[in-house]
């Protein structure tokens, strides 16, 4: 008897915001003839189109994706239940004999994915986050980060003051698993033993030509109606005290509606802010050793996927998906 062919590996396309992941994903997914899971944190909402840079319906047409439209701004929604809906589509992608492609810039998304990632499975708790938000209010938020000293002091010296949601957060997981969060990131942070993954990350030799791509999609945005979208969301009732519209390019736009910023400083802020965190997103990334670094100035999408297909060709040389990847590639 002969045995059972090996399940096709999960590829990941990682990289800063703006490095074109999207584009590059769209070209491979179509040689390796497979569909795309975003690891984007923001794309699962559904009516935050512009802002989060999510597929456009042309680029929606040329590959499938999931893990994007999941559900409404004001749904909850955790790192939890991204890994369950990623790893279905993966597993069912596998089931086919095709290789799941993983493409975003949300790290520990990609890492769920790609990763034994230990998560603590502790849905939000509606009371719990109200109580605190209120002693917040009250006491401020220096207490709260005090009050989760007491419990995880790890994770206090590593959330910023005034990140009240991860705050919360941190005494929400201590206060459902009796387990610091610090502990259950101390747990995961080595543990890239997810079998048969091949990651690929889009780099800039030059940071130059990814802050004017920052800014170049800023700029985008901004024309393509972000001020509109972002009306359209309050207008149906998503306040602008949700996550998903404190997130960057959301928080600035409202605050522009509001009057309390004008449209210049708005789009300044988005730019310098999408900077910096492009920068700590290469931080990231660059400290996962399974990462195989492109250099993307000057190639086209097209040129990019070509280098990953010829890599997995090299790495895969006898597997089912790579053999119809060599006859696509070919044709």
């Amino acid at each position: 008897m002969n045995p059972a062919p090996e399940a096709p590996p999960r590829v990941a396309i990682v990289g800063p915001t703006a490095s074109g992941k999207t584009a590059v994903g769209i070209a491979l997914a179509r040689m390796l003839r497979t569909e795309i899971v975003s690891a984007d944190a923001l794309q699962v909402y559904r009516g935050m189109d512009i802002g989060t840079a999510k597929p456009t319906p042309g680029e929606q047409a040329q590959a499938v994706f999931h893990a994007i439209n999941v559900v409404a701004p004001d749904a909850p929604w955790t790192l939890a239940d991204f890994q369950a809906l990623g790893s279905r589509a993966c597993d069912a992608l596998a089931a086919q004999g095709r290789m799941p492609l993983v493409v975003g810039g949300t790290s520990l998304y990609v890492r769920a994915l790609t990763t034994t990632l230990d998560i603590p499975q502790t849905p939000p708790d509606d009371a719990f986050r109200a109580h605190w938000r209120a002693l917040a209010e009250e006491r401020g938020t220096a207490f709260v980060q005090a009050e989760l000293a007491l419990v995880d002091p790890a994770a206090a010296a590593r959330i910023h003051v005034n990140d009240l949601g991860r705050l919360v957060r941190a005494l929400e997981v201590f206060h459902a698993t009796n387990v610091p969060l610090s502990e259950w990131h101390r747990r995961n942070k080595a543990r890239n033993d997810q079998a048969h993954v091949i990651l690929f990350g889009l780099g800039y030799a030059d940071r130059r030509t990814l802050y004017q791509r920052i800014e170049q999609r800023v700029d985008l945005m901004l024309a393509a109606g972000l001020a509109d979208e972002v009306r359209g969301l309050l207008a149906l009732g998503y306040g602008a005290d949700l996550k998903p519209m404190q997130s960057l390019g959301y928080r600035q736009i409202t605050a522009t509606l509001a009057g309390e910023m004008t449209e210049a400083t708005a789009a300044d802020e988005i730019k310098r802010e999408t900077r910096h965190f492009a920068r700590r997103q290469l931080i990231w990334f660059r400290a996962d050793p399974r990462i195989q670094w492109l250099e993307a100035e000057g190639k086209s999408a097209e040129a990019l996927a070509q280098e990953m297909a010829a890599a997995l060709r090299s790495a895969l040389p006898t597997t089912h998906t790579d053999r119809k990847l060599d006859e696509q590639t070919a044709a």
